[in-house]
């Protein structure tokens, strides 16, 4: 399984220099092979371990011991192990993250080949599509390595390599506002990543340990302060408040990159990392939970308030993202406040978001390419000249609004339930705006779907057809997945065990 593994890593870099190397249709070719590979692989990995778990930590460095067995930077003694710090963990979270990585991987590079082209009316240009290519294959094995982690140190240094590489990929126009965005977005989310270190080094430093558990092991009050040190970075990097604005301003950056950064990859990182925490730790104090479940709500309210100001496609889907990375967040929340079945449906949530808003966010693209706008006042009538984007938008947005049987709706209802076991005031406290941001943000939504499908044809919807065959592919298998999605989240996060 060890060699299987290391293909993951290999396959999505090796691909990334091919591609960066080569020229127009042969970086192409190099990057779908590695990201058609690497799903490949990924798949037979699943399909072998599930529904079990699998984990080799043998990577280890002699000058790396446990402060309780001697000096940092002295070989240990006899008797004395080195501390254990690099390897793998395949396990059903961990395969539900490497499965939205590996499947939207795959589709992003195939809608890549036709989007960022000359046909494009929003971006008429070639003009750095090897480059695309070279930082998205770095991104994808970096969120390979933070789904596939056996540690929190490991998870650290692929989370960093994350940081760096959405900061060249919201960078790719090279004009002043995404430059601009790229670096808010860098700065933001690396300051994040400043209270992760922090905790890392107070953590190894008390316990000796980089495990995901090693929470349990530091007393009550530091083992609030470092939960909440992860909360931060984890804030930072899944935009929430007070963090949240880089995200908005990061839509300036190609479709493809505010797909799967935006919607399935770097912002899940965050979220990820808390699920992590709060399925393996078993000591969180009630007063954790409900915090981290304040400010998921907190964010919600103001994602769904900003809503209304937004008239750019690209940015309401941003706000609403951010919305539903507080999702998961609030599951979670419920989960260390005593509710299993709130737990259940955030950690489903990774899933059955990321293939919806996925679908928006590359709906959204496929409209400015065949358009030239993405103005929500610019457009109306679309479906009746562009039926296959119509259709897709209006599956990804039943998806995310929670309309069965699609993707959004099993989550929520899960999280429903969580709030209504949880009970009490903090039960209630929780329920009321989460039932608001969702009743709002449907309204909402179909309002604008109207507005920009129905109705009569606008000048600037004129001139739209159906996106070229790449594009279109990737929106009728990610509307597929809207309705299978939640069966596969199902039995991963069945198979967990909460």
């Amino acid at each position: 399984m060890s060699t299987y593994v290391i293909l993951l890593l290999i396959l999505p870099v090796a691909g990334a220099i091919l591609s960066g190397l080569l020229k127009k249709k042969g970086s192409d070719l190099a990057a779908l092979l590695a990201v058609g590979l690497m799903l490949i692989v990924a798949m037979y990995i699943i399909g072998t371990v599930f529904p079990g778990s699998e984990r080799q930590v043998s990577i280890s460095m002699p000058w790396v011991t446990s402060p309780a067995e001697g000096p940092l930077g002295t070989v240990p003694s006899e008797g004395h192990s080195p501390v254990n710090l690099f390897g793998y963990q395949l396990d059903p979270l961990g395969m539900l993250m490497l499965t939205v990585v590996a499947v939207l991987g795959f589709l992003v590079i195939v809608y890549a080949m036709q989007y960022i082209g000359k046909g494009n009316k929003e971006h008429s240009s070639t003009e750095g599509k090897e480059r695309h290519h070279f930082w998205m294959l770095l991104f994808v094995a970096s969120m390979v390595g933070v789904a596939i982690s056996p540690n929190l140190l490991q998870l650290y240094i692929f989370w960093e390599l994350t940081t760096l590489t959405s900061y060249a990929l919201i960078s790719h126009y090279h004009n002043a506002a995404s430059l601009r965005a790229g670096f808010k977005a860098l700065l933001i989310t690396y300051s994040g990543g400043v209270f992760f270190a922090i905790a890392l080094v107070i953590l190894f430093v008390n316990t000796g340990s980089f495990d995901f558990d090693a929470l349990d092991k530091l007393e009550p009050a530091q083992r609030s302060l470092m939960f909440f040190f992860f909360m931060l970075a984890a804030w930072a990097k899944s935009a929430q408040i007070p963090f949240y604005t880089w995200l908005p301003d990061a839509m300036e950056a190609p479709t493809t990159v505010s797909m799967y950064l935006h919607a399935a990859a770097m912002v899940k990182a965050g979220v990820f990392l808390i699920a992590r925490i709060g399925t393996s730790a078993m000591d969180l104090s009630f007063g954790s939970g409900l915090l981290l479940g304040i400010m998921a709500v907190l964010t919600m309210i103001v994602g769904v308030y900003l809503f209304f100001f937004q008239d750019d496609l690209k940015r309401l889907l941003a706000f609403s993202t951010i919305t539903h990375l507080s999702y998961i967040l609030l599951g979670v929340a419920f989960g260390i406040m005593g509710s299993k079945t709130g737990l259940f449906g955030g950690i489903m949530h990774i899933m059955n978001h990321g293939v919806g808003k996925g679908l928006l966010f590359l709906c959204v693209g496929a409209i400015a390419y065949t358009t030239g706008t993405r103005s929500i006042k610019e457009l109306g009538g679309l479906a009746k000249k562009s039926p296959i984007i119509a259709i897709a938008f209006i599956v990804g947005m039943f998806a995310i609004l929670g309309v069965p049987p699609f993707s959004g709706f099993w989550s929520k209802f899960y999280l429903l339930i969580g709030a209504i076991d949880l009970g009490g005031t903090a039960g209630v406290l929780l329920l009321i705006p989460f039932l608001l941001e969702i009743i709002i943000a449907f309204a909402w939504f179909l309002r604008v779907g109207h507005k920009v499908f129905f109705g009569p044809v606008t000048p600037k919807a004129e001139g739209a057809t159906n996106p070229p065959v790449c594009i279109s592919f990737a929106l009728i298998v990610l509307s597929i997945l809207c309705v299978v999605a939640p069966f596969i989240a199902l039995a991963l996060v069945n198979a967990i065990g909460l």
